[in-house]
C-alpha cells in the first residue's frame, strides 16, 4: 500500500497525516486540510521531507464544469462565494468544537479556497460570526491592494444555498452548485482520486499542492481572528 485517505473529523487530521507520512504512505486528506495554519505547515514539511505527496481532498476542483470555469477567468473584481445548509442535529461532528466543528472549516473553506484560487491571498480581512457554541455562520471580506475583492459566507442556519459569482472587467460569470455537484455524469470524487493517483505513480506534484492548502488555512485562520460576533 502506497497511499492513505485520511477522512476523519477535522480534529484529526493533522495527527494522522503525520503518522502516515511517517509511516511511508502518500496521503490524500479530507478538507480542511488542518485546524489552523500551524498545524498545517507542520504537515507539508513533513510530506516534503519524507519525499511524499500530500493532497488536500477539494473534490470541487476536479469537476470539469468547475476546472473550465476557473480556468477560463481573465481580469476578475470581484468574486463572491456562499456555501450553506441547514443543521440542527446536535449530536453531528460538524456542532461539536472539539472535533473541529463551525462553518468555517466546514463550508467556508470552500468558498475561500475558492477565492483564493481565483484571486490569491488577500491583503486585508474583515470577518463577523454567529457563534452558538461553534461558529453558526461567518462573513468574510477579503481586500486587495489591486482593487479586487471577496465576499465569503458560509451557514450552518440557511436553506441550502450554493453560490459562485465573478464579475471581470468584460462579464459577470456564474457557476450553478460549485461545491457539491457530482455525477453530472463526472463525479469529482473519481476524478480527484485518479489525479492523486496518478501523480503518485507517476511522481508528478499534486493537483493541489501542500503550499496552496496552507495559503487557504492561513486565510481561514485571518478570518476567525478577524470576526467579530453577531
Amino acid at each position: 500500500m502506497q497511499a492513505v485517505y485520511i477522512p476523519l473529523v477535522n480534529s484529526l487530521h493533522h495527527e494522522w497525516t503525520l503518522r502516515a507520512l511517517a509511516a511511508g504512505k502518500h496521503v490524500l486528506c479530507e478538507k480542511p486540510l488542518a485546524m489552523n495554519v500551524r498545524q498545517a505547515e507542520e504537515m507539508a514539511a513533513a510530506a516534503r521531507a519524507g519525499g511524499k505527496l500530500l493532497m488536500e481532498a477539494f473534490m470541487y476542483r476536479f469537476h470539469p464544469r468547475t476546472r473550465s470555469f476557473i480556468e477560463g477567468i481573465r481580469d476578475p473584481l470581484y468574486v463572491q462565494a456562499s456555501f450553506g445548509f441547514p443543521l440542527n442535529a446536535k449530536t453531528n461532528y460538524r456542532l461539536q468544537a472539539e472535533l473541529g466543528g463551525g462553518a468555517l472549516l466546514d463550508v467556508g473553506c470552500y468558498c475561500a479556497n475558492a477565492a483564493l484560487r481565483i484571486l490569491g491571498e488577500p491583503d486585508n480581512v474583515v470577518a463577523s460570526m454567529n457563534v452558538d457554541g461553534v461558529d453558526m455562520s461567518v462573513n468574510g471580506l477579503l481586500t486587495y491592494s489591486s482593487g479586487a475583492s471577496a465576499s465569503i459566507w458560509g451557514s450552518f442556519e440557511s436553506t441550502e444555498v450554493q453560490e459562485l459569482t465573478v464579475v471581470t472587467r468584460e462579464s459577470v460569470r456564474r457557476l450553478e452548485n460549485p461545491f457539491t455537484s457530482w455525477r453530472d455524469p463526472a463525479d469529482p470524487y473519481q476524478l480527484m482520486v485518479e489525479s492523486f493517483a496518478d501523480s503518485v505513480m507517476r511522481g508528478r506534484p499534486a493537483a493541489i499542492t501542500p503550499e496552496e492548502s496552507v495559503a487557504t488555512m492561513r486565510v481561514l485562520d485571518r478570518i476567525r481572528a478577524a470576526a467579530v460576533s453577531v
